[in-house]
């Protein structure tokens, strides 16, 4: 039920970046896909074992693997970095267009 539940939020970020003609919701729906991978992935690491891999008395437990948290936690920051840096870009465009729709933006820019 919970992979399902990540695959229907990676659809609607993927759907959304296709379907959606503004650059800021196309923004948004690609955090939205980011997000849902990043919870797919989380889902899989934690498959593995379910404590932390901290040193204790307690022998033969399976722990959770630290690399994939880790990856998680780049890509988390690398994420947020390319939204802010689209987001600037969006910004640049909203200057010399009166609208943000990709459509209006590619007939202006056309020669």
């Amino acid at each position: 039920m919970l992979e399902a539940c990540v695959l229907i939020t990676i659809l609607c970020g993927f759907f959304g970046i296709i379907l959606k003609k503004n650059l800021v919701m196309k923004i948004v729906s690609m955090d939205v896909m980011s997000t849902g991978v990043i919870a797919f992935y989380v889902l899989i690491a934690s498959r593995e074992g379910l404590f932390t891999p901290i040193i204790s008395e307690v022998k033969n437990i399976a722990y959770a693997d630290p690399v994939p948290q880790a990856v998680i936690l780049t890509a988390i920051v690398i994420g947020f970095s390319i939204q802010a840096l689209m987001l600037v870009g969006v910004m640049k465009l909203a200057r010399d267009n009166p609208t943000l729709e990709s459509n209006e933006i590619e007939k202006n820019n056309t020669p």
